[in-house]
């Protein structure tokens, strides 16, 4: 690529800090993260305590609004004013090699989100939430074997709070099962989740491997619609299988207590969730890191269990509790972590220029005393 090129491209790596633009998009990445990830949750129990029953419906909707992604795609082209350095045609860029890794982590992410929808079946929003955070442990391990992360006391601390707290939920299981639910069910959805969060772990630090050959925003985002293609591919294949079409119109017409209105608003809606959930996991792993991506998941896994809470009246005994003070706790000592590692990494990056400064007026002077 041509230097005019990149400079044309929403985000060049080298300069990311400096960047307005990058703070806006970081900024923008947050917010649909945020909401994405919340609502998605939310929206996901609401579908099966409201009388949908389709594990495969419910993981069709996770990937099946990928058309949604066209927009950050072709937008910023449309509108790019620049005609000495115009922006790349979308998609010209992603090589055969790109095309296949999208494909392939979208296939994985399409298993995830039918463990992740298996999970929402049996487990309390509030429950499925916290033990989701469990991502951030398999998210550490993973990074510092993928792309070599440097661990810390903090770090470690993290994990092990985080951990802790996923195994009071264990425990705490007998009275925190919904009713209908089997004990067998409950588990199979505990392990669900595990499996979900394991997936989307190992889905974090291989992002931020392929983004390191990914040269804008808007190429993530295409590579996000390519790999969400992917996974919609597996749900229709689970769909068909399973009889899920079928099954999406009897739920709208007889299932859903809430009416069939109420029914396609909850699917469009979930539709539109997921894909912002999706698209600010992945732009924040381009701008930050994939560790970073995991930390702000699990940041709002406690907001996700008091919206169960609150909106699903889901049971907040002693043992949930505790364990989201677990994670908070957890959490706090990674945010900590990270500051102390900036600010070292500052301190050297100044002392180092101070050297070479030092350096620098040393060669002058003796140069001109050679001179002399």
């Amino acid at each position: 690529m041509s230097n005019n090129n990149n400079n044309n491209m929403s985000i060049e790596k080298s300069n990311k800090p400096a960047n307005k633009k990058y703070w806006v998009l970081l900024i923008i990445t947050y917010i649909a993260l945020f909401v994405g990830a919340i609502s998605s949750s939310l929206l996901a129990k609401f579908y099966f305590i409201h009388g949908g029953s389709s594990k495969w419906v419910s993981t069709w909707v996770q990937s099946a609004g990928f058309p949604l992604l066209l927009i950050p795609i072709y937008l910023p082209y449309f509108f790019s004013t620049s005609k000495q350095n115009p922006m790349p045609k979308p998609f010209s860029l992603i090589t055969k090699k790109l095309y296949i890794i999208a494909i392939a982590i979208g296939l994985l992410v399409g298993f995830s989100n039918f463990l992740f929808s298996w999970a929402t079946s049996y487990l309390p929003a509030s429950t499925s939430s916290l033990l989701l955070s469990t991502q951030l442990a398999f998210n550490l391990i993973l990074s510092v074997i993928l792309v070599k992360q440097k661990l810390s006391f903090l770090n470690l601390n993290s994990v092990v709070l985080i951990t802790l707290g996923s195994i009071l939920i264990a425990l705490g299981s007998s009275n925190d099962r919904p009713k209908g639910t089997s004990h067998t069910q409950y588990f199979i959805g505990f392990f669900s989740i595990l499996g979900a969060g394991l997936i989307f772990a190992l889905y974090l630090p291989l992002a931020e491997i392929v983004y390191k050959k990914v040269h804008s925003y808007e190429m993530v985002m295409e590579m996000q619609l390519v790999s969400q293609f992917a996974a919609q591919v597996i749900a229709i294949i689970g769909m068909a299988a399973d009889g899920g079409f079928g099954e999406m119109a009897t739920e709208a017409k007889v299932k859903f207590d809430r009416g069939r209105t109420a029914y396609w608003i909850t699917i469009g809606f979930t539709l539109f969730a997921w894909q912002l959930s999706f698209m600010g996991t992945a732009g924040l792993v381009y701008l930050t890191k994939s560790l970073t991506g995991g930390v702000c998941m699990t940041a709002l896994l406690p907001i996700c269990v008091l919206g169960g809470v609150i909106a699903f009246g889901d049971k907040f005994g002693g043992n949930k509790a505790i364990s989201t003070l677990l994670c908070f706790w957890g959490f706090c000592s990674y945010v900590y972590g990270e500051y102390k590692k900036t600010k070292i990494e500052k301190e050297d990056m100044k002392g180092e220029q101070e050297m070479n400064n030092i350096k620098e007026r040393g060669q002058g002077e003796h140069n001109i005393c050679d001179a002399a």
